[in-house]
């Protein structure tokens, strides 16, 4: 049986910088930072914005070369991202587990190389069923 996913919680959006795109963002379609995501905002890390009601995330990354990126990034409840570990290896897909310290999350290809991402903000349930290395 397929594991439920709650919705999209994010997709991944590349910038030239955080400031510009963040000023963009929220110029033209009201978005702003999600503080509690900020510790992300480091390095590689993204800098997630949401719009006004909070139901769309977008993670603006930083490239000197911007281009656009195909990533996806489901939501799902910890008992939903343990199934779908299980059911994603079941398929024989190679995973990405990433302990994203506030998250957990999957991360895998289709055929396409169309890069897909399921996560959870349940971390503390999660820890108890997936092992990564820390991002």
């Amino acid at each position: 049986m397929i594991p439920a996913i709650t919705g999209i919680d994010h997709v991944h959006v590349s910038v030239a910088n955080w400031a510009d795109g963040e000023q963009w963002y929220e110029q033209v379609l009201g978005y702003k930072r999600v503080d509690a995501l900020m510790p992300w905002a480091v390095g590689n890390g993204p800098l997630t914005i949401e719009s006004p009601d909070g139901g769309v995330h977008l993670a603006l990354f930083e490239s000197d070369k911007p281009k656009p990126i195909t990533a996806i990034a489901f939501k799902a409840t910890a008992a939903e991202i343990a199934a779908w570990k299980t059911h994603l290896e079941d398929q024989g897909l190679n995973l990405r587990i990433a302990d994203h310290k506030l998250a957990w999350s999957l991360y895998f290809y289709d055929p396409w190389e169309n890069m897909y991402e399921i996560t959870t903000y349940e971390y503390d349930e999660a820890s108890k069923h997936l092992k990564a290395k820390r991002f």
